[in-house]
């Protein structure tokens, strides 16, 4: 939707394949962006032969496709296909595959750890366009003794690993008295079971569940945080199942644009982000996130160091500098 608003912002016609417009107040709502010229087309390349899609999509100069894991055949006069995650098990060299890239002028890739298991998988030479944070709304707040992990509760593709995060916590908060840990995220279907287990978990812990968010909410939230945690991915191995860790790390961009100090897992697209005691923390055990935890809090001058550092970090992955790699792109 930010390559959509990016475009109308140079007077391009914008149409998304979408089946209704209520779309729109959720895209404003949750993201803050401005789509209002966004025409929603209800049509669905998946419904129509390749005839009828030829007939509808050859009118377009650009066509932007989000894979599923699938390549389509696409018929635009120029076509970009976007991976947002390494589906290493089902991208492989064909036949098939190597028709369908012929009509695929570029593909794009969200970070360089998506790209590698792409380009090893289909035997091609994506490129990378970071993903856009839209780091101008987000500034720190007066800080409080708060860490914030930010991830949605389902545990389908991607479990964000919250219950890992609170039984690490429990043993960080007899140590650091004051301390909060607040986990926020959108409770999707399929979450409700996790849901119901976890905030059984933080009974008598000073540890709060905020569920689905207002974007505005989050802001804040980010704002008056010390710390940033997550744990998406722990227990996988990246290598056998790329898919299962964090692709990039939006929510890892946003906390450090309003000055939290990161401390994240130190596996797939968040090594791209934080740089190891100077932009944050990248931690694999349990006992190496209790222990960093522990050693950024008791050295306010490091937590204030870093936490600038990571306000300039974040400015590699604005709004900005997306439009501008899209406008290449285009």
């Amino acid at each position: 939707m930010t390559v959509a608003e990016a475009l109308l912002k140079k007077g391009w016609r914008v149409d998304v394949f979408w089946p209704d417009e209520a779309l729109r107040e959720k895209i404003k709502k949750k993201f803050s962006l401005d789509t209002d010229g966004v025409n929603y087309v209800p049509y669905s390349p998946r419904v129509n032969n390749l005839l009828n899609r030829w007939r509808r999509e050859r009118n377009y100069n650009f066509l932007f496709y989000f894979s599923d894991g699938s390549i389509p055949f696409m018929f635009g006069k120029n076509n970009v296909l976007h991976f947002q995650v390494p589906f290493k098990k089902v991208l492989r060299k064909s036949l098939s595959n190597d028709l369908k890239l012929k009509t695929i002028k570029s593909i794009v890739c969200n970070s360089f750890f998506t790209k590698n298991v792409i380009d090893c998988g289909l035997k091609v030479d994506s490129r990378v366009i970071y993903p856009p944070v839209d780091i101008k709304s987000l500034k720190p707040l007066k800080k409080e003794d708060i860490i914030i992990s930010v991830g949605r509760f389902s545990q389908l593709l991607q479990g964000k690993r919250q219950d890992v995060l609170v039984d690490a916590f429990k043993k960080f908060s007899g140590k650091a008295i004051g301390w909060k840990l607040i986990l926020a995220g959108g409770n999707e279907i399929g979450s409700e079971d996790f849901l119901v287990s976890l905030k059984k978990k933080i009974e008598n812990f000073p540890i709060e569940v905020i569920e689905n968010p207002q974007y505005e909410s989050l802001v804040k939230l980010y704002g008056r945080a010390k710390i940033f945690w997550t744990a998406s991915g722990y227990g996988i191995d990246e290598e056998t199942d790329p898919e299962k860790v964090e692709h990039f790390g939006m929510t890892t961009v946003e906390a450090m644009s309003a000055g939290c100090v990161p401390i994240v897992l130190g596996k797939g697209g968040q090594k791209e982000i934080v740089e190891e005691g100077e932009t944050g923390f990248l931690w694999i055990s349990e006992e190496e996130l209790i222990n960093k935890t522990f050693k950024v809090i008791k050295n306010p001058k490091m937590m204030s160091e870093i936490s600038l550092k990571a306000q300039r970090k974040s400015r590699d992955f604005s709004k900005e500098k997306f439009y501008e790699n899209i406008y290449n792109l285009v």
